[in-house]
Order: structure tokens, then C-alpha cells, then sequence
């Protein structure tokens, strides 16, 4: 117990020193060559781009391994294609649930009503193409799975992994040393991943200096408005619609839930990448609240590519901002076709880059508002993207529950025991004299 209070515990102490240091040097030591070209752009840097690219090392073979032990586990293809329905529905659901709440608020709220748009230095902003939905289809599937792999593009590698797990299944007896195998690696890359934690305190310092050192919290100040809008339906998304969503669906205790989640949101918050996060939401749904692997290895990975709701949430509220800046009414039917085209939209841009931006461009272009009001929301964008993240990776975990949950593929005993998954110690085996 004492252990996994300490990290926690450990990881926030650093976030919220991270924050104020950078908030410090921002507001006094911005113009100062030696801070930023040492410490920001040099120590910071350094650090947070370590971090990141240890947590990124882990997802692809944690991935494939925890998929191809998850396929095998199940057992009945059946099952497979049940877990991915139930997941696919309900990550819509909770999308379509983000997006109106979000429209709901900023509607009543009003933000950007009386905003003068020489209160922030626009810049020309060009919408990033999104690709047909043709495209998006074909590109499920990988031309070379190599390719796939060795550009991260989690899609191809969920596809080309069950594909080859489920042909694992059809071989039978002669294929289980390749799925034993799996098992054991999969292990491995789980150690990988508690070792890699116990450096996350630092990573975090050093992403949030340089990010509140860059940005700093003068930078929310001219859109205030917008920034709490968000920020507050995020929470209210986070601890409200998916904690009722989930024990709705699931019938557990939702504090237990959040409690066991929180250092997997703090990572999320900390790397703005679900993606990245991957290997530190697996090991708490599985470790933590005892979800099989045989779910978990497939929900999560599919959820941090398709899970929008943190993104639907910023269109919803950037939506009426910009309508309000620009003095447009988009009425009852402008925030109907809002909600659609986000729905839709979360599963047409999956896995693309830069894919909020794209959505947003749609969304806009769709009712006809600006696109280049985008620009207005980029400045504080960067800081909204910690907290999406986080409630992205809150709902991933939620629906893997409760999925799990309707599969009786679930501890009930390890999610109520707050000791369990907890990170020990590191302690290197000694060779025997």
C-alpha cells in the first residue's frame, strides 16, 4: 500500500513543482538566453523528450503481445467480435454524451460573447485535409505490416495482430509455443512498463516545466472564457457522464474506479498522447482493477485510437465560441449537425495526425463557421490537450470495465482490494556465491 501511495503521490509532488517553475521562468526569466537555451530548450527538453520516447518504446510489442494473449485467451472468435461491437457502441455513446453536454454548457455560458478579436494575435491557420472515408477504410489494412509497425500506426498493428492471433487460434496445438511464447513476453513488457514508472516522476517534472515555461499561465488570460468552459465540462464529463455510464453498466463502485486510475491519468495529463499512454492504462486495468487481459489487450488499444470524447468536447465548446465571436447563429439544427458530424467524424479521422484539428475543420466547414477561427483557440490549445487526454484515457479504462465486466471476464475481488497492482519496489536478482 505504502508503495503505490509513495509513486502516486511522488508523481503529483513533481507535476505541480514542474508547473510552478515553469510558470516562474515564463513570467520572469523568458528573455533570458541562458535559461532557455540550457534549461528549457536544453535540461527540460532533454528529459521530457526521453520520457516520451521510453513510454512510445513500449507501445507497439506491448501491443501486440497483449492482443495476441487476449485473442488466444478468448478462444472463440465469437467472443472477439462481441467485445469489439459492445466497445464500438459504447465509445460512440460516450462521444455523442461528450459532445452535447459540451454544447449544452457553452450554450448556457456563452463563451466568446463580446470577445474583440484583437484580444489575441491571430494567425493564418490552414485546416488540414482529411482524408475520404474510402481511404480511411482501405487503410485498415496494411500494405506491409512492417511498415505499419515501424510507423506506430496502431489501426494496421490491431488489425495484422488479430488477424495473425485468430490464425494462431485455427492452427491449434502446433501454434501454441508461438502463443507461450506471446505470454512470456508479454510478462516481460509488463516489468518493462513498472520499471519505466519509476522514472515517470521526473519525465513529468520536466514535461511540465517546459510546457508552462513555454506557454505560461498568462496565455489563458484574453481567453479565460473558453478555457474554463472547457476545462469544467471535461470534469464534469470525467467524474459525471462516464461515472454514471459506468455504474449504470457495470454496477461498481465508481470512487474505487477513479482512486485506481489516477496514476494512469497523471501520465495522460503529463504526455497529451493517449497513444503513448497505452502501456500505463493496461497495466492499471488489468493490475489495478483486474480486468482480463483477454479484454483489456483489445478495448484499450482500440479505445486510445477511436475515443474522442476529450477531442468532441473541445469542437462542441469551440464551436459556440467561434459562432459567438463571429456573431453567427447556428440554431437547433447547426448544433444537431455538430453532434453528428463529431460522432461521425471520431471514427472517420481514427489514427490520423493531428486528428482534433481535422475533426474541428470539419465540424466548421460543415455549419459554415470560419475555419480560420481555429486560430483564436491554438494558443491555448496546447494546455486543453493535457486535460483531454486525461479524460480520454478515464473513458478508455471506464468502457474496458464495463465491457469486462459484461463478459465476466473480471476480478471483482482485485478491483475492490485497493493493495492490488500496486508498483513495488525494484529489487535486481543477486547470483548466489
Amino acid at each position: 500500500m505504502q508503495a503505490k501511495q509513495t509513486m502516486t503521490t511522488k508523481i503529483l509532488i513533481w507535476m505541480c513543482a514542474g508547473l510552478i517553475l515553469g510558470s516562474l521562468i515564463n513570467a520572469v526569466a523568458s528573455e533570458v538566453a541562458f535559461v532557455q537555451d540550457y534549461l528549457v530548450n536544453g535540461l527540460f527538453h532533454v528529459m521530457g523528450a526521453l520520457f516520451i520516447n521510453l513510454l512510445k518504446m513500449l507501445v507497439v510489442p506491448l501491443v501486440t503481445f497483449s492482443l495476441i494473449c487476449g485473442v488466444c485467451g478468448l478462444g472463440d472468435i465469437n467472443k472477439l467480435g462481441r467485445v469489439g461491437l459492445k466497445a464500438f457502441l459504447l465509445f460512440l455513446l460516450t462521444t455523442a454524451l461528450a459532445i452535447s453536454l459540451a454544447i449544452t454548457v457553452a450554450s448556457i455560458v456563452g463563451p466568446g460573447q463580446g470577445f474583440e478579436l484583437s484580444d489575441v494575435t491571430t494567425s493564418n491557420f490552414t485546416a488540414p485535409a482529411s482524408p475520404p472515408i474510402t481511404q480511411v477504410i482501405i487503410d485498415l489494412v496494411p500494405s506491409n505490416p512492417i511498415a505499419a509497425y515501424a510507423s506506430g500506426n496502431m489501426l494496421q498493428i490491431i488489425f495484422f495482430t488479430i488477424l495473425f492471433a485468430v490464425c494462431i487460434l485455427m492452427v491449434g496445438e502446433k501454434a501454441r509455443p508461438i502463443a507461450e511464447a506471446a505470454e512470456r513476453l508479454n510478462e516481460v513488457m509488463m516489468q518493462v512498463v513498472t520499471v519505466v514508472m519509476h522514472i515517470a516522476p521526473y519525465g513529468v517534472f520536466a514535461l511540465m516545466a517546459k510546457t508552462f515555461s513555454l506557454q505560461g499561465l498568462g496565455l489563458i488570460l484574453p481567453m479565460i472564457s473558453y478555457f474554463a468552459v472547457v476545462a469544467v465540462v471535461l470534469l464534469l464529463h470525467a467524474a459525471g457522464t462516464l461515472m454514471v455510464i459506468f455504474k449504470l453498466f457495470s454496477k461498481l463502485d465508481p470512487l474505487i474506479f477513479l482512486r485506481k486510475m489516477r496514476t494512469a491519468q497523471i501520465f495522460a495529463f503529463s504526455t497529451s498522447s493517449s497513444n503513448a499512454t497505452i502501456p500505463v492504462t493496461l497495466r492499471s486495468v488489468e493490475k489495478r482493477l483486474g480486468v482480463d487481459n483477454s479484454t483489456a489487450s483489445f478495448v484499450v488499444p482500440f479505445g486510445a485510437t477511436i475515443n474522442m470524447d476529450g477531442t468532441a468536447i473541445m469542437q462542441g465548446v469551440a464551436t459556440v465560441f467561434i459562432a459567438n465571436v463571429y456573431g453567427i447563429d447556428l440554431g437547433l439544427m447547426g448544433y444537431l449537425t455538430v453532434i453528428g458530424m463529431a460522432v461521425l467524424a471520431s471514427i472517420g479521422t481514427a489514427g490520423v495526425p493531428g486528428v482534433g484539428l481535422i475533426m474541428l475543420a470539419m465540424v466548421l466547414n460543415q455549419v459554415g463557421l470560419p475555419v480560420e477561427g481555429i486560430a483564436l483557440i491554438m494558443g491555448v490549445d496546447r494546455l486543453l490537450d493535457m486535460m483531454r487526454t486525461a479524460v480520454n484515457v478515464t473513458g478508455d479504462a471506464a468502457i474496458t470495465t464495463i465491457v469486462a465486466k459484461s463478459e465476466k471476464s473480471i476480478s471483482i475481488d482485485t478491483f475492490n482490494d485497493p493493495d492490488a497492482g500496486q508498483v513495488e519496489e525494484i529489487h535486481l536478482p543477486h547470483s548466489k556465491k
